[in-house]
Formats: structure tokens, C-alpha cells, sequence
């Protein structure tokens, strides 16, 4: 089973992504910056918040759904607020998406915030709202039952420093993982958590039993060349038994993101 995580950078490469997750077809893509705009048919929309300009794909969620049909799609909106079409406001929904191949029964699910609730007219102050997702599969070829959760981890403008917000979404993360889980089941977490290697949220899940994957196997980083802020770690992918394990890999070929695709083969 393959299992892929990825924040998606709101679709700026989907040209080159597209083709790349067609090709890879993971068994489970959990995807973060998510644009969803039903209000509008354009292909592109303009994020502004302050010096901050982006160009979104306006229907990234369904770009993503139209290259893997053969998957079950789930969006899960932290927030509404507006992106542009030049001078005109166009409301867009924000947030993440877990996409699961439909050979996979999926036996259980959970849905929930682990910052803040749904901001429904804005997307607020920093740090936003954000929201977990966790699904329950049953892998027939394995025989076993399989949990996957991620997030969006904070973005706090002062940096990936270690605050009281990030430790409690840490534990409402893990607190969705167990939701979603039942005894005996294979537990993968994942998702940009936007912090550094040391910080307290990994801390709190490796004390629960979790092995962190990228900088245990020897990853430098989880950005490439179109991240040119210092940082370089900001996506994990943890694992609560390790030798389960087949494959892991940091992919930096080709660039879909200004993240690299973090891709488990158990």
C-alpha cells in the first residue's frame, strides 16, 4: 500500500502534479492547501493577504479528484473567505483533502479541528483555523486495518518556534488519530506540520508510541527549489510500527510543490 502526503501549494504546479499523481496513484493521497471554489468556473484566482499574493487554482479540489477517479474524495474546509478574479471578490473554501482508492473499504473516518473552529466569513486572523482529517481502511492484501491522519499544522508569522497552540493541536491531532483507530490497527499521522525537528508536537507523538520517518531515515529536508525561505523542514510522517515499514522517500523529482511529496510503502 501506498500512501502519499503533500501539501499541495494551493495548485501553482498542478501542471506538473497532475501528471505526476496519475502516474503514482498512491492508495492514499493526503493533501493540505486546498482550494475550493463552487461559485466559479475560472481556472485561476488570486490569493492576497497583504504582501502575501498567490495564484490558486480557483478548483484545485476537483483537479485533483478529475486526475484520480478511481478514488473517493473528501474535502474538509478550515475556512470561507475570499480570493480574486482581478477586482472581484470570489468566495473560496480553504483547507485539505484525503483521497482514497476505492479498492479500499474505508471503515471509519473522523473530521475535526484541532485550532480554532470554521471561520465562515474570512480566514481570519493568524494563526488560522485548521482542521484534521482521519480515515479507517481495511487493507485486504496486508489483512489489517489501517488508520491515517493529517493535518495542516500552524502557520505562526513569528516562525516554527514551539507555542502553547502548537503543543494542544499536536494533542488533539493524536486525540483524532485514536478516535478513528480500534486496537491492533497500523497507525500512520502525517501532514506539513510547519515546525522544526525537535519541536514539541513531535515530541508528543513519538511519546505515544510514534517513529518519525523523515529525519529518521536521514532526510535534510522537505522543501525544494521554489521554498528559498531558511527552514527547511516542515512535513512528517510518522509511524507507530516501524517495521512496517517496505519504503520511505523525501521525493525531490519531479518539483509539484514547494513541497516534496513524503511517499510510505507498507
Amino acid at each position: 500500500m501506498k500512501i502519499m502526503c503533500l501539501n499541495g501549494w494551493g495548485g501553482k504546479l498542478y501542471k506538473e502534479l497532475l501528471p505526476y499523481l496519475r502516474d503514482t496513484s498512491p492508495d492514499i493521497l493526503c493533501l493540505q492547501e486546498v482550494v475550493h471554489s463552487p461559485a466559479s468556473d475560472k481556472d485561476w484566482l488570486t490569493y492576497r493577504d497583504g504582501d502575501h499574493v498567490l495564484p490558486q487554482r480557483a478548483n484545485f479540489f476537483l483537479d485533483v479528484h478529475h486526475a484520480l477517479p478511481d478514488h473517493v474524495a473528501v474535502f474538509c474546509p478550515a475556512a470561507q473567505g475570499v480570493l480574486w478574479d482581478g477586482d472581484q471578490p470570489i468566495p473560496s473554501q480553504w483547507g485539505l483533502a484525503t483521497f482514497v482508492h476505492r479498492s479500499l473499504p474505508v471503515i471509519g473516518q473522523v473530521q475535526g479541528f484541532v485550532h480554532k473552529d470554521y471561520s465562515p466569513a474570512g480566514y481570519g486572523e493568524h494563526p488560522r483555523s485548521r482542521v484534521a482529517h482521519g480515515v479507517r481502511v481495511y487493507d485486504y492484501a496486508g489483512e489489517r486495518s489501517i488508520s491515517v491522519t493529517h493535518m495542516h499544522g500552524l502557520r505562526d508569522l513569528n516562525g516554527k518556534m514551539d507555542t502553547p497552540e502548537r503543543s494542544e493541536q499536536a494533542r488533539r491531532l493524536l486525540a483524532q488519530s485514536c478516535h478513528v483507530s480500534e486496537a491492533g490497527d497500523l497507525r500512520v499521522i502525517c501532514g506539513d506540520f510547519n515546525v522544526e525537528p525537535g519541536s514539541e508536537t513531535l515530541r508528543i507523538l513519538n511519546d505515544a508510541g510514534f517513529s518519525e520517518l523523515v529525519t529518521g531515515r536521514g532526510f535534510v529536508s522537505t522543501r525544494n527549489s521554489h521554498y528559498t525561505k531558511p527552514g527547511k523542514f516542515a512535513d512528517y510522517m510518522l509511524i507507530d510500527r516501524e517495521e512496517a515499514v517496505r519504503a520511505f522517500d523525501v521525493v525531490r523529482d519531479p518539483e509539484v510543490s514547494d513541497h516534496c511529496p513524503l511517499l510510505l510503502d507498507l
